[in-house]
């Protein structure tokens, strides 16, 4: 069998997750175990698009199901793809952060007049 470089499967990873659907979804279930139903009101798409989101994560094995009664319920795999939503959610608020000091800078610089240092 042949191997896949690691820089490769990495990218695979991100790709898989590259769907704002799949994102929301481990959003939500890094709060705790979802019913589909519950899914489905967090999220406002149709019950087949959320479906088919959810086989992706569950055939990448980063979330499971199981059933309660007439309920599926999906749950994280491990705590370890909640931590990398937070860890993203902090690198895009720290992004953000120096986005907004270049816009205030660039703000400042256009009130000052041109040719003055």
């Amino acid at each position: 069998m042949h191997s896949v470089p690691l820089y490769q499967a990495k990218a695979e990873f991100f790709k898989m997750l590259g769907h704002p659907v799949r994102i929301r979804v481990l959003e939500l279930l890094g709060e705790g175990p979802q019913q589909v139903r519950d899914l489905l009101a967090d999220i406002d798409i149709e019950a087949s698009s959320l479906s088919q989101q959810l086989a992706v994560l569950r055939r990448a094995g980063i979330v499971r199901s199981s059933r309660v009664g007439a309920a599926v319920v999906y749950t994280l795999a491990g705590p370890d793809v909640a931590d990398l939503m937070q860890a993203a959610r902090r690198i895009l608020t720290e992004m953000l952060s120096g986005q907004t000091e270049l816009v205030e800078a660039l703000r400042g610089a256009s009130s000052e007049p041109e040719g003055d240092p």
